[in-house]
């Protein structure tokens, strides 16, 4: 049995909007699951592993980038960018969601192999957790020429998620909506791609088409890089109950119609946040720590609730245990304060500011993966493991 505790935190965030902010100075995770959460006098602490000082700075879920295109490994020819995955953790994200591997040099169209290339890429990491990392991969682009039992064999196989639709071969709603169907019949959950062309290969993906399609989330519905028209991404927000998909490498106005038609509908537990990189753009470490940044200040959101479509909201719509805190759920866990010399009276005030928290450590499943983000600016406090193994 491994037993973490956490004492001394200033301040706990839960990755739900309905109590954002939770009571409580101590958590305690055994074997990788949160066990305890409130104040420390209430909380058995013997026995402990790892015991981590925070020194008064903020806990929350880790943080949930819910669009990320990875090959193999943590390699893209895209970029060339390797360790790009460690660099992400250094800015608070603990699990990655993939949207499928289309970078990936000669990825196969046929449907044998990109059956193979989505098993494979499931089990690369299943079985790599580069710097503790969670990404959940291998989303298989559909094409022409699938029918039902790909969808199953892959479904047994351990495939849960699709890549973006209209990425592929198929480009028109039936056609499309016909495969996710079947998806969704073996718990496959679906992603389609929204806006302008990205890649060589793409096309436009507007309105009626996303409707007909019918996914479980609007990928980055405010373009990735080029959004529809105001009057499209409002009917898609009010036309449907899919997830609402922002992305830092899209178009922040459109992000901001985004969040403002979701609270208007009174649906912002919709909005959930990726990066769509490695991509064009390049890889952003701290892109879901801008987008929340640029939505609790320019959106007038709370920055307790923006930091839920970071984690929780994510976690609800792609049925991900971690990313709530919660006994039960797993130990994934991001430490951050108010950078040091930025305005505010505190850390959550900072971010409604515009201005990005210092990352002082991350956890994931109960084992410190990381301490002072090489990344964010320096945070005015930092947490301190003061028993057990600190990471290099």
């Amino acid at each position: 049995m491994s037993k973490l505790v956490i004492r001394n935190v200033g301040m706990i965030l839960s990755g739900k909007m309905e109590e954002p902010i939770l009571d409580g100075d101590c958590v305690v995770a055994v074997d990788g699951k949160i066990t305890q959460i409130g104040d420390e006098t209430d909380i058995d602490c013997d026995g402990a592993e790892t015991e981590v000082d925070a020194h008064g700075v903020t806990l929350a879920p880790g943080l949930i980038d819910s669009h990320v295109h990875p090959v193999v490994g943590d390699y893209t020819p895209r970029q060339q960018q390797l360790h790009w995955i460690d660099s992400t953790l250094h800015g608070g994200v603990t699990t990655l969601v993939s949207a499928g591997e289309v970078h990936m040099p000669g990825r196969p169209k046929d449907v044998v192999g990109l059956k193979a290339m989505a098993i494979a890429a499931q089990r690369w990491y299943e079985n790599f957790r580069p710097s503790g990392m969670k990404v959940m991969a291998g989303a298989p682009v559909i094409e022409h020429g699938m029918v039902e039992q790909d969808f199953k064999d892959m479904a047994e196989a351990g495939v849960t998620l699709l890549g973006e639709v209209g990425l592929g071969t198929v480009k028109d709603g039936k056609t499309a909506k016909q495969m996710v169907d079947w998806a969704r019949k073996y718990g496959i959950q679906s992603t389609i791609h929204t806006g302008g062309p990205s890649i060589p290969g793409s096309g436009l993906i507007d309105a009626d088409m996303v409707l007909e399609t019918g996914t479980d989330v609007i990928g980055h519905i405010n373009g990735g890089h080029s959004a529809l028209p105001d009057d499209q991404i409002m009917c898609l927000c009010e036309s449907c109950t899919a997830g609402l998909e922002i992305v830092h490498n899209g178009n922040e106005r459109a992000a901001l119609l985004t969040l403002n038609t979701a609270r208007e509908l009174k649906q912002m537990d919709r909005i959930i946040l990726g990066t769509d990189g490695p991509a064009g753009s390049g890889v952003q470490p701290l892109g879901i720590l801008r987008m929340v940044a640029m939505l609790a200040s320019l959106g007038h959101v709370k920055a307790e609730v923006a930091f839920c479509f970071a984690n929780g909201n994510t976690a609800r719509q792609r049925g991900l245990d971690q990313g709530i805190m919660e006994v039960g759920r797993p130990a994934d866990f991001v430490l951050m304060d108010q950078a040091q010399h930025a305005p505010g009276k505190d850390m959550l005030e900072s971010v409604e500011l515009g201005n990005l928290p210092g990352v002082g450590m991350t956890v994931i499943d109960g084992v410190v993966r990381s301490m002072r983000s090489r990344n964010t600016p320096p945070a005015q406090r930092l947490p301190e493991v003061t028993k057990g193994q600190a990471p290099a």
